[in-house]
């Protein structure tokens, strides 16, 4: 029986492996690139436009339709990525691929940035209000309305809701596990303890996860950043070869270097690709379900927020934790096997042993309450799609108890379908979105000329949904 379930997951996880290496990878490069050219690079010729649209009207009131905040939607969104996958992620990425995975993850961002705002656009296009006065939208709607692809939309639906379940396990459980490293408290205190806390705050809905969102992130997000940055400047003389290093390997092969194993330039793409998308969640689908809540008028206006989000996600806080660990010597130091301490190693360079594992302990600690929460938002508005709000109150309390399974390491089996579960996701998501380019061009040119410019007028396209309010 052992020897069955150690080869399921073995198939398990070289199926994934091969989808997120060469299948997804391709899928969503090539999707970006082609929205990319038909917004005629909208990300790169208005990325100033984006800055002031979006962190410089933080503080502006509006009086648009929606449920939350264009900002608590922004980082309700980036809540799901910024984390764990930002100090785990990019060592592994450079443990496994070199230095100049670090290159191929920039360049995944770039391309990722057209993709994020093109579904983030659909999501508020097609966007409905559903009984309870919620704004609530995502993929399962724009496949639906805008194609009429039923089925596809409710795979998508499903695969999502039941996704939730190992992503909230294998959120819960590398806080624990990092919490016991630092603070020595049992797995099962500091379960309970996260699974009454997220509890409070998933069970207060949309409103409430935005109004915790938009304090703990950019608070936890700008003093990562600050201890990251002292470590750097500690290492200023590093910097020049260390973006040498980068670049160099991201066309030619490393070799071995203390515990560091060498990488040739496939292992670069493949692992820098991998956990840029991985990290950004460009394609994925569930930004449009969190920026589909926001107060706007205009789809285009809110997916701004989304360039935002793979700029501040993968080109800020990817990037200098990468910097960290390389002006550091981290990564040479540790294995690829042990590489989630590679950012603790790096603090405790400049700051002690003791405050790198209690710093990213409690960074990871803050950052799960806000990253599972909207996780299960996400899985449940899935969930109210398919078979209706009584239902995915339901799920609601099916997450919340796997939040505590996790915790103590239960039911690990199902973890090994994360990647296989996620891979479905992006499928089922972003070859609609490619279908729909057309709608995508054409809202994205009407905002041009009617906000941008300043042309004002009524706009020429439908911007949203005749059937937005058809739940009420």
């Amino acid at each position: 029986m052992e020897s069955l379930m150690t080869l399921i997951e073995t198939g398990v996880a070289n199926i994934s492996d091969f989808l997120w290496t060469y299948v997804l990878a391709i899928i969503l490069i090539i999707g970006g690139i082609f929205l990319t050219v038909q917004l005629k690079f909208f990300q790169f010729r208005f990325f100033g436009h984006v800055l002031q649209r979006t962190v410089g009207q933080i503080f502006k009131k509006n009086k648009h339709e929606g449920t939350i905040t264009p900002f608590q939607a922004f980082t309700s969104a980036l809540a799901s990525t910024a984390g764990a996958t930002n100090i785990v992620g990019v060592p592994l990425a450079i443990a496994m691929g070199g230095p100049g995975a670090l290159f191929w993850m920039w360049m995944v961002a770039l391309i990722g940035m057209a993709t994020r705002y093109s579904e983030i656009l659909l999501g508020l296009k097609y966007r409905e209000l559903n009984k309870e006065g919620v704004w609530v939208g995502g993929p399962q709607y724009y496949i639906k309305k805008g194609l009429g692809w039923n089925k596809i939309a409710a795979l998508f639906a499903f695969f999502l809701m039941i996704e939730i379940i190992p992503s909230v396990m294998v959120q819960s459980n590398s806080i624990t596990t990092q919490v016991e490293g630092a603070f020595g408290w049992p797995a099962w205190i500091t379960g309970i303890a996260i699974t009454i806390l997220i509890g409070i705050i998933v069970f207060g809905g949309i409103k409430r996860i935005g109004k915790v969102t938009d304090k703990l992130v950019p608070f936890m997000v700008i003093s990562y950043l600050l201890i990251c940055f002292i470590v750097i400047f500690a290492n200023i003389e590093t910097i020049p070869s260390v973006f040498g290093l980068i670049f160099a390997h991201a066309f030619t092969p490393i070799s071995a270097a203390g515990g560091f194993a060498g990488a040739g330039i496939a292992q670069a793409l493949r692992w820098g690709i991998a956990r840029g998308l991985y990290s950004n969640e460009a394609g994925l689908g569930t930004g449009p379900v969190a920026h589909a809540a926001a107060q706007t008028d205009h789809p285009s206006k809110q997916a701004l927020w989304g360039i935002f989000s793979v700029f501040v996600d993968t080109i800020v806080i990817c990037t200098i934790t990468g910097l960290t660990v390389l002006t550091s010597g981290a990564w040479k130091e540790i294995g690829a096997d042990n590489s989630a301490n590679m950012v603790n190693v790096a603090f405790a360079d400049v700051f002690g042993e003791q405050f790198g594992g209690t710093f990213v302990a409690l960074f990871l600690l803050f950052f799960v309450f806000t990253t599972v929460s909207v996780v299960i938002f996400f899985g449940e508005k899935q969930a109210e799609y398919l078979f209706g709000l009584k239902f995915s109150k339901g799920m609601r309390i099916v997450y919340v108890i796997s939040i505590y399974l996790g915790a103590i390491g239960g039911l690990q089996f199902v973890w090994q379908f994360l990647d296989l579960l996620l891979a479905a996701v992006v499928v089922f998501n972003i070859i609609p979105v490619l279908f729909m380019y057309k709608d995508i061009k054409a809202i994205t040119e009407d905002y041009i000329e009617r906000i941008y410019r300043g042309k004002g007028g009524k706009p020429t396209i439908k911007l949203f949904s005749d059937e937005a309010k058809e739940s009420e």
